[in-house]
């Protein structure tokens, strides 16, 4: 909507009330000055690197220019982290303003959810996250719900023809009962019986229903195909022998079709409409993974549906509350300050983290802190997951004080061709060739060639002058399925790290591509992800270096009576006290920090460190960009090792081996050290070495469950033996090679 237009109705009386606000964060003075304070510590380090450095011939010489180098990343880097603390802002909504309107006015919302495998991704689980999103508290008759399923696979179709039936039950159940959450798999496992407002023979009844479904849905995946008298049932004669998962042609199935009077639930009441998608996969055509199926999905839904917000959901995060949809609307229908928003984001959020969050994978700090910071400067990141889009800025239209939005998109849709004829006609939109000499991937949809193509996709969309809001509800609006295992939590932070690097060092760096389109702040946010994967190599370095050298006794720091030891104390008390703070503040537990920081090491050696190899590998030519699904299930014996937060190993993974050397080398060397100053040097070398001691010992202390997997526990999760040499031989070689 145009200035004018909004004058002219405040003009008229017809102006409406806000319906969100923002609230800057409190205390920002205060962390300011404090922030200040460790800029001068930092300045000080530097200048004591530079002007202390060992002459010609000296030992340590080049172990304290490496040093020098290390810290200067580490403070360059902490400088670029301040943007997301300088000033957050924080938003909240006025869902009760926007109930006052008329809901024929609101607009039609499409949502997709993209699944690609049945066995990482279990039909079971799949289903009930569809099932969360058409159960939202919204007009059904406004609601299109899209199963984007790019492995092709029958027995995922067979979950969702499953689920259609069952949606006639459960929506008016769970509108009836005011449901929370709404998906039956959720709600039924936190519930063993009936809450009280709700008929006990009804609940067992529906519970009862929900379980004989999935126990059918579980049968038909054991077996591997289904039943043969489904083959004449409308949409399973699509499948073939000879179909895989990466070689099959387009479906599309519209197994509920909300535009059909005849489309009612059990008590009569319009139903969603539901649709199944496999887009074509051929060996020989590249097909941009996820990013291609969302591109996909906007192409299938501009023909059925043609809503003008998109809600894309993964697969294993449902919907955990049924006013999401309102919320969101509240920023997109606000008449003063919501014309120029693209997307509304929620925070992606876990259900089965531990107490102690063992894998660090709650992302408090990010969800709370970061996010917010991003607001501060004009809009988060596109996360992937859980955000809401405007259908044109996801088709490439540059943001103009101009623009009006058609909220009325689709609402006047008329069925002009049978559901049959529709199809046929979107199999075209679906096809591998489709996309050929058009600007797919590019300048339309979400974006290519990326391994995390859903943050390229909001840089790009806030370069054509949108802007993003990020909102965190109390009863949070969606909850997936984190890691738990240690690899899988390794591999999730490999592709961020490699995707947003490569973001970094392309043509779309957000200091090239936002300079004069975004604000300097919010350029140097995204770079706080960014620069996530070359921090593994100072970290590497930090890790080894002052270690080998306390073993060869090998100074590398003020002594701890030295004036100079003062600005090296404060800035590393200071960042991690106050690391500590903001963690328990965002909810975290003391041991949860402890583990934070534990992860942090093991994903700067590895996971970053395998993602800058990739980059490189990729930008030489090398080698291709991939994409591992992360396992939404896992074993028995390795969820009760999770939920007892013992770590899982259980592999002769090169990342475990890394792990796993650093832990013996900073072992030996802390040993050897402490044995040096007992026989040789005694009190006069301990106020010398006093920080290389303490860092070394810090660094055995955060690696305790290493050792315990290495030498103690006789578990499946524990490292294997070939871990134990490998990382022994590493280790002695170094040590050894220092002693020479």
């Amino acid at each position: 909507m145009s200035t004018n237009e909004r004058e002219r109705e405040r003009e008229m009386g017809e102006s409406y009330e806000s319906l969100f606000e923002a609230k800057q964060a409190k205390g920002r003075l205060a962390y300011k000055l404090f922030a200040c304070s460790m800029l001068v510590g930092i300045y000080l380090i530097w200048f004591y690197r530079a002007t202390h450095v060992p002459g010609w011939g000296e030992q340590g010489r080049w172990a304290w220019i490496g040093i020098f180098v290390a810290e200067l990343w580490f403070g360059f880097y902490w400088i670029i982290t301040q943007s997301v603390r300088w000033s957050p802002i924080y938003y909240c909504t006025h869902t009760e303003k926007l109930s006052q309107r008329d809901e024929t006015e609101w607009p039609n919302v499409d949502i997709f959810v993209c699944t690609a495998d049945p066995i990482a991704e279990p039909p079971t689980l799949v289903v009930s996250t569809v099932l969360s999103a058409m159960a939202y508290n919204y007009p059904p008759e406004k609601i299109s719900v899209y199963l984007s399923d790019d492995a092709g696979s029958v027995l995922t179709f067979y979950g969702l023809w499953e689920a259609s039936h069952f949606a006639k039950h459960w929506l008016p159940f769970c509108k009836k009962y005011n449901v929370e959450p709404r998906s039956p798999a959720a709600y039924f496992s936190k519930l063993c019986n009936p809450p009280d407002a709700c008929n006990p023979t009804e609940w067992s009844s529906m519970k009862n229903l929900y379980e004989e479904m999935t126990d059918r849905i579980d049968s038909v995946v054991m077996l591997g195909k289904i039943p043969e008298e489904l083959r004449a049932n409308k949409g399973f004669s699509e499948w073939s022998s000879g179909m895989t998962s990466r070689n099959h042609p387009p479906i599309i199935q519209i197994l509920i079709d909300g535009r059909e009077q005849g489309s009612i639930d059990s008590d009569g009441n319009a139903l969603p409409t539901l649709v199944y998608m496999a887009r074509e996969k051929r060996p020989q055509h590249h097909h941009n993974f996820k990013a291609g199926a969302m591109n996909a999905l906007i192409r299938a839904s501009s023909e059925i549906s043609n809503s003008p917000i998109i809600l894309n959901m993964d697969c294993d995060m449902y919907s955990n509350n049924s006013e999401s949809i309102r919320h969101a609307l509240c920023f997109f229908l606000d008449e003063e300050k919501g014309h120029d928003i693209g997307f509304v984001q929620y925070p992606q959020v876990f259900h089965n983290i531990t107490k102690n969050d063992l894998y660090d994978n709650s992302l408090n700090v990010i969800t709370q802190l970061d996010h917010p910071g991003l607001d501060g400067w004009g809009g988060t990141i596109y996360i992937g997951t859980g955000c809401f889009h405007r259908r044109e800025i996801l088709c490439g239209r540059k943001y103009s004080k101009d623009y009006k939005e058609d909220w009325k998109r689709g609402a006047e849709r008329k069925i002009t061709r049978s559901a049959c004829i529709l199809e046929e006609r979107v199999k075209s939109l679906l096809t591998c060739t489709y996309e050929h000499n058009t600007q797919w991937g590019q300048e339309i949809g979400l974006k290519y060639d990326c391994a995390v193509e859903d943050v390229i996709t909001g840089l790009l969309i806030q370069c054509r002058g949108w802007k993003s809001v990020f909102i965190n509800l109390q009863r949070k609006a969606f909850l997936g399925v984190a890691p738990t295992t240690l690899a899988e939590s390794l591999v999730q932070h490999k592709r961020w790290s490699e995707g947003t690097l490569q973001i970094f060092l392309s043509k779309y760096c957000p200091f090239i591509l936002g300079r004069g389109k975004i604000k300097l702040g919010l350029q140097m946010g995204y770079c706080v992800f960014g620069l996530w994967a070359p921090n593994s190599l100072p970290t590497l370095y930090y890790l080894v270096i002052p270690s080998l050298c306390l073993l060869k006794g090998i100074s590398l720091f003020p002594k701890i009576t030295s004036p100079w030891f003062v600005p090296f104390a404060y800035v590393t008390i200071g960042k991690h006290v106050h690391g500590l703070v903001e963690s328990l503040q965002c909810g975290n537990t003391l041991a949860g920090w402890w583990n934070s920081q534990r992860m942090w090491i093991l994903r700067r050696t590895t996971s970053f460190l395998y993602g800058i190899i990739a980059t490189i590998l990729k930008l030489l030519g090398i080698s291709k960009m991939g994409f591992t699904i992360t396992a939404k299930v896992s074993d028995g014996d390795a969820s009760k090792r999770y939920e007892q937060e013992v770590m899982e190993f259980g592999s002769s993974s090169s990342m475990f081996v890394i792990i796993a050397a650093i832990a013996m080398l900073n072992l030996f060397c802390l040993v050897g050290g402490l044995r040096r100053l007992v026989v040789d040097g005694g009190i006069m070398d301990l106020g010398r070495l006093f920080i290389q001691i303490l860092l070394c010992g810090l660094v055995v202390a955060i690696h305790l469950p290493i050792y315990e997997a290495l030498f103690i526990r006789k578990d499946k999760g524990s490292l294997p033996l070939s871990v134990t040499f490998l990382s022994l031989g590493f280790a002695t070689f170094a040590s050894l090679l220092t002693m020479v």
